[in-house]
């Protein structure tokens, strides 16, 4: 049996590794799908000190009263970047780390950086005008899922009616790594790159650089960027071969 502990991205709360989870449960695994401060059922939480250091903190505290140990790791996106972090706390209560379309930012860096000065900007107009200058509105879910295979429109209503907006301060804080998640065993689920641009990417962009290496195992799971929704079945596989 193994332990999971799934941590989504913007925007989304535990709900949205539903599938995911009964099929894992379902092969007899423990799973805790978790909500970080500020998201879904914890929205009445959220405020503008809500950052990537409350959210590591949601994810330690949870091992640590769970009293879980031997852990695979998941993060999603941003909750990627999250688990990275609640690793280098507590490393001793991990087995792995798998990084679900995402991957560890260097210390120092934040999520804004990942996504570039240019959308970090447009992000700014955005929270500055619809989300009084500290929450960042979900995205337009129909546009993005256009075209993609395995996306209805109950996932989109779904999506729609269960968003919350993003603290922004969790995209502007900075990782905080001491580096003793480094010894980890890892595993990258990519969607949105090939396993070829991964490596590229980690052995000439800096932000990249803790993608590479003998403790990393690649696969590919070629769909959007949100594959809890659009190749689930797929997905909880995935999990399961790493596991």
């Amino acid at each position: 049996m193994t332990t999971f502990v799934l941590v989504p991205g913007f925007f989304l709360g535990g709900w949205a590794w539903r599938p995911v989870t009964d099929t894992l449960r379902a092969h007899g695994h423990d799973v805790y799908p978790l909500t970080l401060t500020g998201l879904a059922e914890r929205s009445h939480l959220a405020s503008p000190a809500v950052d990537l250091a409350m959210h590591t903190d949601d994810v330690v505290n949870l091992l640590r009263w769970e009293d879980l140990h031997d852990v695979v790791l998941v993060g999603h996106s941003y909750g990627g970047l999250v688990t990275t972090n609640a690793a280098d706390r507590i490393p001793e209560r991990i087995a792995r780390l798998v990084y679900v379309d995402t991957g560890p930012l260097p210390d120092g860096a934040a999520q804004a950086d990942f996504a570039g000065p240019e959308q970090a900007a447009r992000d700014r107009v955005v929270v500055d005008e619809q989300g009084d200058g500290w929450l960042l509105p979900p995205p337009p879910w129909a546009d993005l899922a256009a075209g993609v295979e395995g996306v209805d429109g109950a996932t989109l209503r779904r999506l729609a009616e269960h968003c919350t907006p993003q603290p922004y301060a969790t995209a502007t804080a900075p990782m905080r790594l001491t580096g003793a998640w480094e010894k980890l065993p890892r595993s990258s689920i990519s969607c949105s790159f090939s396993v070829a641009q991964i490596e590229a990417l980690a052995a000439s962009a800096p932000l990249f650089r803790h993608m590479a290496g003998d403790n990393w195992r690649h696969t590919e799971l070629p769909t959007w960027h949100w594959p809890m929704f659009s190749r689930p079945a797929e997905l909880a596989s995935l999990l399961l071969a790493g596991a």
